[in-house]
């Protein structure tokens, strides 16, 4: 009886101890689970889930991560294939478009991915009943959308079919070699209808009022949230090559702020500039990325239906001369930035014969000139009188807010007799007010949609929210477009041509720098891939390595 209780205790303490080992290991992988979230900032909220209403950078990022298109960009700003099979065969004119679909993709109801799902997307789109902002990118390109958008022809009739489903038919009004690049930003996106129908207006407004196709799907947020998470989707097609299993995204408005999450590991990468970004300059963890993004000021001409003093060309001028770019950027923004003087982006477009970038073809345009800026002022003042006051609308984004201030002082120092009132709001707000062109002045930020200067330029094409209106810019856009959309050499001249008269002969708007994305990043974090068109950073291949 002894050696049987023995035996028993035996057993017994065996038990525990596996029991122990086991509850340790788990403890350990469920440590290592926690280790492995990826933890990141945006300094603006999330907006929409809904591809056909994006209105800013989160919504692109997210939306990017959670949906996928026809075509994705690699680390290298190329065009991969991603929905699409293989990239577009096009007819010799370039008007005709034909892309077949993978097998293999499906949404998280189940259903599969079609290409009647991009077919009901952008019909949705176009549809003028709708009202999206970004329906203008299928008016500039897709045959009939012009025509549907006025008013003048059925969403049916747009030049997008599905021949079957995995075959899909794009016909452009013209040739547009930048085409394909347009189909990697979301409001090229497909959708599910069954599922937009299902939910109706509240399609999109929350993280469960969506059905997803991408790398990852979103959780825990509705509107206004301050914070999301971003979950593996384990149907995605590649989910096999997607890093992360969870990344989870905080809205941070300040450097301050950033730097201080990070320093508490609650941040993996945390944006930072101005000071802060100067302390920091030798930080093992600090890091600048170059992007195609431009800071840059919006200048409307007519407000509740009446001229503003912008409508005045001297006034702009003497504006967009009066600005320090150089000061702007080493001692507010200090974030790497670089002086901007054109509205193409550095590094972003080539000559498509000579290789050679844009902006070094196009030269410097609007360079500081205090004198000159003083004599435009003086003008200014015989047309409009002594005294002008402008509102300038920016962002609650703290390096926003204190460009802004900046700018006030810098424009009411040189030029007596203007006063320039700063009103800082949220994004959201601000937007919707720009989109409303109920504002004077907006400081704000533009990354291109697609590879191509007209995506910038067209900004400024007649029946913008500015209401900067020049027949000169329009045709040369319209050539751009229409007579040399073959003729690539004459091409590029003729936006090269454009952007001057916009930016130098009439100050359309004010250009003032090319953003770096600087940051503190935690050195496990790896594959993190700026870009200068489309969204400005993917996260399929982002991922924390436990160490």
């Amino acid at each position: 009886m002894k050696k049987i209780v023995q035996f028993g205790m035996m057993i017994t303490l065996a038990a525990s101890l596996l029991v122990g080992c086991s509850s340790g290991k788990n403890a350990a992988k469920e440590e290592e689970k926690k280790d492995a979230v990826l933890n990141l900032m945006s300094a603006t909220e999330l907006t929409t889930l809904n591809t056909s209403v994006m209105l800013d950078f989160p919504d692109a990022i997210v939306q990017t991560a959670a949906f996928e298109g026809l075509y994705s960009l690699d680390e290298k700003d190329q065009l991969i294939p991603a929905v699409a099979k293989e990239m577009p065969a096009i007819s010799e004119d370039g008007k005709t478009y034909t892309i077949t679909l993978r097998d293999d993709a499906v949404w998280t109801n189940g259903d599969s991915v079609t290409a009647k799902d991009f077919e009901y997307a952008w019909k949705k789109m176009i549809d003028p009943a709708n009202g999206y902002v970004y329906s203008f990118l299928l008016v500039g390109t897709v045959e009939n959308a012009a025509q549907i958008s006025a008013g003048e022809k059925k969403p049916d009739e747009l030049g997008v079919k599905a021949i079957d489903d995995q075959t899909l038919e794009i016909k452009l009004k013209e040739a547009a070699p930048y085409f394909t690049s347009l189909l990697a930003f979301p409001t090229f996106f497909p959708q599910n209808q069954k599922a937009v129908e299902e939910m109706g207006a509240d399609y999109g407004t929350s993280s469960e009022k969506a059905v997803y196709n991408g790398p990852f799907v979103v959780e825990n947020w509705k509107q206004t949230d301050l914070s999301w998470d971003l979950v593996k989707n384990d149907t995605y097609w590649d989910h096999k090559n997607v890093k992360s299993e969870k990344i989870h995204y905080e809205v941070v408005k300040e450097a301050s702020t950033a730097l201080n999450l990070f320093e508490d590991g609650q941040l993996d990468v945390a944006t930072i500039d101005g000071e802060i970004a100067k302390q920091n300059k030798d930080n093992p963890n600090y890091h600048s990325y170059p992007t195609g993004t431009m800071n840059y000021i919006r200048l409307n001409q007519k407000r509740k239906g009446k001229d503003t003093p912008l409508k005045n060309e001297n006034l702009r001028k003497a504006l967009a001369l009066g600005i320090d770019k150089e000061n702007l950027v080493n001692n507010i923004i200090a974030d790497g930035s670089k002086p901007l003087y054109g509205a193409v982006t550095s590094g972003f477009v080539s000559n498509p014969v000579t290789g050679k970038d844009f902006r070094e073809e196009a030269g410097d345009l609007m360079v500081y000139d205090k004198e000159e800026a003083v004599k435009y002022w003086e003008k200014a003042k015989k047309e409009l009188g002594d005294k002008v006051t402008l509102e300038l609308m920016v962002t609650d984004d703290g390096s926003y807010k204190k460009m802004g201030e900046s700018l006030q002082g810098t424009l009411q120092d040189l030029f007596p007799g203007l006063t320039v009132k700063v009103t800082a709001l949220p994004t959201e707000t601000a937007l919707n007010l720009s989109r409303e062109s109920d504002y004077d002045m907006f400081l704000i930020y533009w990354t291109s949609d697609y590879q191509d200067p007209i995506s910038t330029l067209s900004m400024l094409y007649t029946g913008n929210d500015r209401n900067y209106s020049n027949p000169k810019f329009d045709a040369l856009l319209d050539d751009a477009n229409q007579k040399y959309a073959t003729d690539l050499e004459k091409r590029w001249a003729t936006l090269i041509e454009a952007e001057k008269e916009a930016i130098e002969n009439t100050a359309g708007m004010i250009v003032l720098s090319q953003k770096q994305q600087t940051v503190l990043q935690n050195d496990q974090v790896k594959g993190l891939n700026y870009h200068t068109f489309a969204a400005p950073v993917t996260l399929k291949n982002v991922y924390k390595e436990v160490k």
